[in-house]
């Protein structure tokens, strides 16, 4: 065995033989002469690759629900006084807003004394709010007497219901 500058080594690739202080080893383990040495590619280093932006399957845009009618707690209909045609009604945490138009459905007793077809007015009221559970409208005829009324199925909702 030879040591030191007449040393020799056999190349893991071609299978020449090398003087052993020229021979290097690769990245994959193989000894070599420094003429036959081949770097690692860069594509077998690989990077950290963030994932794609990709769309959902069945995706659905956006929509604006169309507006529902809404069943009241019963008798929501309160007289505030007779001879006043103002009517107040409870529709709990309604979100409406002042100068809408409610349309009253369902109407079942005659509250104040007044005729339900009134209330059920297809134009719908304008309403004033008064609290966020409360608001007011006019209804046009005179109530005889103070009372809640109006029944146990009573629903406010938009003038027009749409059909999905």
């Amino acid at each position: 065995m030879a040591t030191g500058k007449y040393a020799k080594a056999i190349s893991d690739r071609s299978g020449f033989e090398f003087p052993y202080n020229e021979m290097v080893k690769e990245w994959n383990g193989a000894f070599v002469h420094k003429s036959e040495f081949e770097a690692k590619h860069p594509q077998l280093e690989l990077g950290i690759h963030a994932a794609d932006q990709e769309g959902l399957m069945n995706a659905r845009p956006d929509r604006v629900e169309n507006s529902v009618a809404v069943i009241l707690k019963p008798n929501p209909f309160e007289t505030i006084a007779a001879s006043s045609g103002i009517i107040n009604v409870s529709e709990q945490s309604h979100g409406r807003s002042t100068g809408d138009t409610v349309r009253f459905r369902n109407v079942i007793s005659s509250p104040g004394g007044v005729a339900f077809t009134t209330y059920e007015n297809s134009s719908g009221f304008s309403i004033t709010v008064t609290t966020s559970d409360k608001y007011t409208f006019t209804l046009g005829a005179t109530p005889s007497i103070t009372e809640e009324s109006g029944g146990p199925t009573v629903s406010a909702g938009p003038v027009t219901l749409t059909a999905w």
